[in-house]
């Protein structure tokens, strides 16, 4: 499983995530936005001794060979309203959006679910996006049975549900 987190406050907990994956079965490869990497700076080393594999947040460089091993599912979560709206749009120059957006077209499983408050979502590209990403065959946890935004500010980041991508994914391909 290639598990990519964003920018948003349950991001904090990732290695937890990342051991319950693990407890699932899956080979949990990590990367991150960069603002998410810079986040998680102090854990960076701790992560990747956890997977086992490097914690990437940039594009490898022409003519390297992958650190990671292929992916049988990428999630992205949690996602913030950017990456989501550049992931639909193609907007590539962030390492995590790159992989997700070419997934798409080489028939990768894809699952995200959003961490937004209700003041992004009022932002007409948001519906739109999640629409693209749903029509591009992506599974988007938004809405009831997925994410619900909260009003700004009064989100708990405690109570994001990362057991319905978890449970997405095995649904999927079952664990790795």
């Amino acid at each position: 499983m290639y598990l990519f987190g964003c920018a948003a406050p349950a991001v904090l907990d990732i290695g937890g995530v990342i051991k319950r994956a693990q407890a699932g079965g899956w080979d949990v490869c990590l990367g991150l936005t960069p603002t998410a990497a810079r986040w998680l700076e102090p854990e960076i080393e701790q992560l990747a001794e956890l997977t086992g594999h490097p914690v990437r947040s940039s594009y490898k460089l022409p003519g390297h060979s992958d650190v990671w091993p292929a992916a049988d599912v990428a999630v992205v979560a949690p996602a913030t309203f950017n990456t989501i709206n550049q992931w639909a749009l193609g907007i590539t120059e962030k390492f995590v959006v790159g992989f997700v957006a070419e997934a798409i077209g080489k028939g990768i499983p894809l699952v995200t679910m959003p961490m937004v408050n209700r003041a992004f979502v009022a932002h007409p590209q948001f519906d739109k996006s999640v629409e693209t990403l749903r029509g591009a065959g992506v599974t988007v946890l938004y809405g009831e049975g997925g994410f619900v935004p909260n009003e700004p500010g009064k989100g708990d980041p405690a109570a994001y549900p990362w057991h319905l991508v978890l449970e997405a994914a095995q649904r999927m391909v079952g664990p790795g």
